[in-house]
This record gives structure tokens, C-alpha cells and sequence, in this order.
């Protein structure tokens, strides 16, 4: 069996709470049998934000280097880039604009789905963009640890799909489905006895997210630093129904380097007839916190903005490099930051800083 490696926010050794109910993602030691899939492919987990108050606004600025993938005008770093003009921070506001212009992904609340939601597909649909969207409401949520939460049981969260696909119409838009719902089911964090219902609920959200005619679902698959062996998601995988979706999605809220990702995704997507997948690409424009070092996962210092959000990769196998985690929300109360979820200017600053472009 798999060494279970703690979740960053279940951890009790880590004592960091996530109060909004919001993930911190996985940082854990690859395994050889990892180390041994990604060089047959020649190469060598944090949290989402807060659920915030729905926000007002409409069509976005044009996306920095063209990305096809909405940006939204009301992000926090965007009211950052104008809060600095209005100080008189130039040189600051100029540096956040590596974030505040390009696309990250939408969150919408496990309360009500429907207004966030509503308010993206607005804004997308003025400037003939595509909505990236998270479900992130499972039942049974992050183990009922530090991120517990999601929906009440079973009908309660078909309830909320129902409205969260309802809400997407005919608009075109990509949907991250249920950020380590699968993983932990392999790493055992979940009990056996939730594993039938949380496959049942994950493929019955993917089949009702397909009915709406231009949405893209992508479930998610953890990360290569997490799960040691891509044959152990096969399997699960296949049972959330990914053959019906359209791939699965890798590195959400972490640090992994575009190389180790594609390779892990690379061999996954072999073992699952060639399904296709997308990156998180967020924060990893400088790999992972190097050595193992304590909470690795939570802001870890030195770290740099990722591949911009694109759907040119140039890899047949990657559909798009996303930014689902968003840039400069704090993993957690480590660090120095402000907890889970929340807006946190200096770390931002600093990943714009840092970043190749």
C-alpha cells in the first residue's frame, strides 16, 4: 500500500486552520515508482480562495497575450492594481498587472452557485471569451478535516450541480471538477465507506455538466507530487466517469514544474486511451519549495507566476494551462499570511516579481 502522506491543511502537526472551508493544496515527496514513469517519458496539492460577495461588473479587459479565457475586472487583483494607481505605486501596479490582466478561474460558493456564475458567463460572453469555473462542493470534503464542508449528503449536491450547470446555458466555459475528491479516495483519506456515493456523485456532475452544449470538463487528477503511481487513478478515474468528460486536470493549487506535470500526465493519459488534461499553472513558475521542508505547501517563499493561461501549449496531450489557483490568495496562516483563501498584496507582488514574463 501507498505511503498516506497528510494533507497540508488536515495535518494536525501543522496546527493551520482554513476557516472559510477552502483547500490548501498537497506537497509531498515523489515516490521511485513516480520517478520511474516520468523518465520513460523523458522529463524529469494551497487552498482556492474564500467564498467572497458576488461581485458587480461586465466584460473584461482584453487578456494579456491574447489568452481566448475571461478575465475578470473585479478580481482582487484588480482593485489592487487600482488601489496603487491611486497611491501613486506605478511601478507596483505595473508589476500586478502580470496577474490583474490574465485569467483565473472562478469559484462559485456552495451556498448558491447561480449569481457568480452568471456574472462570469456575462462578462465572457461581452468580450467572446470562455469562463473557467471550479465545482468544488463535494460532500465529505477534504476528509472532514480543515477544509470540511461541501454539500450536506448526496441529493443536496446534486441539487447544486444541477444549478451550477444550469447556470453556464449554452456559454462556453471549462469546468474543474472537484479539486482531490479523487485523490483522496486513492491516498485513503477518504472512508471506504464514502467511496461508492462520491463516484456516483462525480460521474452523475459530469453527465450533467455535458448536457450544456459548450462546456469542458476536466476532473481532477492531483498532482505527480502526491499519488506515486499514475495507475492507481485509472481506476477511480474511470469509476468518476472521465471517459465521459473530457480528460482530467493536474497540479491544481501547487507548485510542480510544467516538465514533471507533463510527464505525469503524459503517462496517466496512456493508461486512460489518450484522455487529455490541463495544467495549473498558476504558481509554479519556479517548481516546488526545494528539499523537505515543513508546510512546503504554504506560501512558500521564492516562488514565481507560472505559464500564462493559454490553450497553445504546443503538447498534444495538454489542452490549456490554467490558472485555477489564484495568484496571491494565501494558502493559510503560515509565513506571515493571512488565512486561507484571503487577498495578500506582498505575496502577489512577489510572484509577479519573479515571473519569466
Amino acid at each position: 500500500m501507498a505511503r498516506i502522506i497528510p494533507s497540508p491543511v488536515r495535518a494536525a502537526a501543522h496546527g493551520v486552520p482554513d476557516p472559510g472551508g477552502r483547500m490548501s493544496r498537497r506537497t509531498v515527496l515523489a515516490a521511485p515508482a513516480l520517478a520511474a514513469a516520468l523518465l520513460l517519458t523523458g522529463c524529469g496539492a494551497d487552498g482556492p480562495p474564500e467564498e467572497r460577495p458576488a461581485r458587480t461588473g461586465g466584460a473584461s479587459a482584453a487578456p494579456a497575450g491574447g489568452s481566448p479565457f475571461w478575465v475578470d475586472p473585479e478580481s482582487d487583483a484588480a482593485r489592487q492594481v487600482r488601489r496603487y494607481e491611486a497611491e501613486g505605486r506605478a511601478e507596483d501596479a505595473r508589476v500586478l498587472r502580470r496577474i490583474s490582466e490574465r485569467p483565473a478561474a472562478q469559484w462559485p460558493p456552495g451556498d448558491d452557485p447561480v449569481p457568480e456564475i452568471a456574472r462570469a458567463v456575462r462578462g465572457a460572453a461581452a468580450g467572446n471569451r470562455t469562463a473557467v469555473f471550479v465545482a468544488y462542493n463535494i460532500p465529505h470534503r477534504d476528509c472532514g478535516m480543515y477544509s470540511a464542508g461541501g454539500a450536506h449528503d448526496g441529493e443536496a449536491y446534486r441539487k447544486w450541480i444541477d444549478s451550477f450547470a444550469a447556470a453556464l446555458g449554452d456559454a462556453p466555459a471549462i469546468v474543474v471538477l472537484e479539486p482531490d475528491a479523487v485523490p483522496h479516495v486513492v491516498d485513503g483519506c477518504t472512508p471506504a465507506g464514502y467511496h461508492d456515493e462520491r463516484y456516483a456523485l462525480l460521474a452523475g456532475a459530469v453527465d450533467r455538466l455535458k448536457r450544456q452544449p459548450r462546456v469542458r470538463v476536466y476532473l481532477d487528477a492531483g498532482n505527480p507530487a502526491w499519488i506515486d503511481d499514475p495507475a492507481k487513478l485509472v481506476e477511480p478515474l474511470r469509476r468518476a466517469g472521465v471517459a465521459r468528460a473530457d480528460g482530467f486536470s493536474l497540479n491544481v493549487s501547487n507548485f510542480q514544474t510544467d516538465e514533471a506535470v507533463r510527464g505525469f500526465g503524459g503517462v496517466l493519459s496512456g493508461l486512460l486511451d489518450g484522455a487529455r488534461f490541463t495544467v495549473d499553472t498558476s504558481r509554479n513558475g519556479a517548481g516546488p519549495l526545494p528539499g523537505d521542508r515543513a508546510e512546503a505547501w504554504c506560501n512558500p517563499p521564492g516562488r514565481a507566476l507560472g505559464a500564462p493561461p493559454t490553450d497553445r501549449t504546443g503538447d498534444a496531450l495538454v489542452d490549456a494551462y490554467l490558472w485555477i489557483k489564484r495568484p496571491g490568495d494565501s494558502d493559510g496562516e503560515c509565513r506571515g499570511g493571512p488565512a486561507a483563501g484571503t487577498w495578500w498584496p506582498e505575496y502577489a507582488l512577489g510572484l509577479a516579481r519573479r515571473a519569466a514574463s
